[in-house]
């Protein structure tokens, strides 16, 4: 497999990746930086990204058209965030770079949550990657419709399960804080806590 001088993934190309399962895209990708040393896992943290509605506009997604968002119920990347360099996003499911820098993503691909309605505000579970790793199980249940037909294709790979349970994908999508894992922020605070700033150039938009 081949990287680049700053990833600590496999190429795009090269990664483990099935539409409209990116939760289990990114464990895959924790996985793999784990079991290949790639980079300390306490630098590495799994963010979803959803709201009471499970409704939450992001842009430069694969899925979408022109310069128009893509409404999700939820998302999810991983940030790593080293002391040696800026905060990077790895998406494999946007068209930008990958990894591309955080202010890029926050500028880019979220925006801002200053000017559209209430309901598209996005909150965040940030999730330490060793965490995500040890406890997050799905069976899959939520990919299937009422007859039990999978609205997208599976992965090929067997369903992620831990000792456990077999199922607790509603708690990481959750932005409840007294449930699951991991630490819950509005998306400026997010960006304040990661990047010790704003975006300057942060684009405010109507949805």
């Amino acid at each position: 497999m081949n990287f680049d001088d700053r990833s600590i993934t496999p190429k795009r190309e090269d990664c483990v990746y099935t539409s409209c399962y990116c939760e289990e895209n990114v464990w895959k990708l924790c996985d793999f930086i784990k079991t290949e040393g790639t980079a300390p896992l306490d630098q590495l943290f799994v963010v979803f990204i959803s709201n009471d509605k499970k409704a939450v506009p992001l842009w430069k997604q694969k899925t979408g058209c022109g310069d128009e968002p893509v409404i999700w119920d939820y998302h999810v990347v991983l940030l790593h965030a080293s002391t040696e360099r800026e905060p990077l996003i790895y998406d494999l499911d946007s068209v930008m770079p990958f990894p591309c820098t955080l202010e890029q993503y926050a500028t880019k691909a979220l925006r801002s949550d200053h000017e559209i309605k209430p309901q598209f505000h996005r909150m965040l579970r940030v999730v330490p990657s060793a965490c995500y790793l040890k406890h997050f199980a799905s069976d899959r249940s939520h990919m299937k419709d009422a007859f039990g037909q999978w609205k997208m294709p599976p992965p090929h790979y067997p369903a992620i399960s831990n000792t456990a349970c077999q199922m607790n994908l509603n708690e990481f999508i959750s932005m409840d804080a007294h449930v699951g894992w991991g630490r819950i922020f509005t998306l400026d605070n997010f960006l304040l806590s990661f990047m010790g700033e704003m975006p300057t150039e942060n684009r405010r938009v109507a949805i």
